[in-house]
């Protein structure tokens, strides 16, 4: 596969092996922090879209749909950051922001509770008691959090395409284990179909941020999809002036090549 998303539990060695993955493969290693700052430059505070990407509902049900807002504009800034390929990806739901493209390879990282504890300490310099209650916390957080927005459980093996457990292996082994297992992958090469997958996903990304961002669109939640230019967009308008500015703001998106809003009303 061209894009590779690793997801992990907090401390288990998902990011030493995004690292040493896209060293193996020649692909780009980029992180939510990379993500967050290209969503940023909408004008949203950094300091939201991290929190909006890591804490529970109680967080995101107080700035309601600001909620929605951060989230398409961080899928749209993912989806741009990964549509060339070549890319390894790690960080919280990159599985799910990217779900629909076919040319994403979805890895699920999980290792052994001790060594979570051990790298935890070593890398906070905390007990072992802080350790444990860091883990369990995070862990909470990031399945509330997955549940509240996409209705599943981040453990869950049936979102992922390969699950890799590191209690018999190290960090070296399992690199040259995935490296391996990406290269026999018919997206590796990066085909035209694989391109049209992400760049699809791209564009309609691009017009439900575009849409969540202008004054006279933002209060919409809407679904978009888009094949070879064409993009569809459903949802409910507050009122029928809105029509009109939902396809002016489409249509100015660049890759729109025609609108179909009858599922709008």
């Amino acid at each position: 596969m061209s894009v590779v998303t690793i997801s992990r539990g907090s401390f288990s060695g998902g990011k030493l092996i995004a690292e040493c993955l896209a060293s193996d493969l020649g692909f780009r290693c980029i992180d939510r922090d990379v993500i967050v700052e290209r969503a940023a430059a909408a004008g949203v505070s950094q300091y939201e879209l991290r929190d909006a990407l890591e804490k529970p509902p109680s967080f995101l049900e107080r700035f309601g749909h600001r909620k929605y807002l951060y989230l398409a504009l961080i899928q749209a800034a993912l989806t741009e950051e990964v549509r060339t390929g070549k890319v390894v990806y790690h960080g919280n739901a990159g599985h799910l922001l990217l779900k629909g493209a076919k040319s994403v390879l979805r890895i699920r990282v999980i290792a052994p509770l001790e060594m979570r504890i051990r790298m935890c300490r070593e890398r906070l310099r905390i007990g072992t008691d802080e350790a444990i209650h860091h883990i369990k916390k995070m862990d909470d957080d990031r399945r509330k959090w997955a549940h509240y927005l996409y209705g599943v459980d981040p453990h869950d093996p049936a979102l992922y395409d390969l699950v890799l457990n590191l209690e018999s292996i190290d960090v070296s082994e399992a690199c040259t284990l995935l490296a391996g297992f990406v290269r026999g992958q018919k997206c590796f090469s990066f085909g035209p179909s694989c391109r049209e997958a992400l760049d699809d996903l791209a564009l309609a990304s691009r017009v439900k941020a575009d849409l969540a961002i202008d004054a006279a669109t933002s209060d919409l939640e809407v679904d978009v999809a888009a094949k070879s230019g064409a993009v569809r967009i459903r949802g409910s308008l507050n009122t029928p002036q809105q029509l009109r500015e939902v396809e002016r703001v489409a249509r100015a998106v660049a890759g729109v090549a025609s609108l179909d809003l009858d599922g709008l009303g």
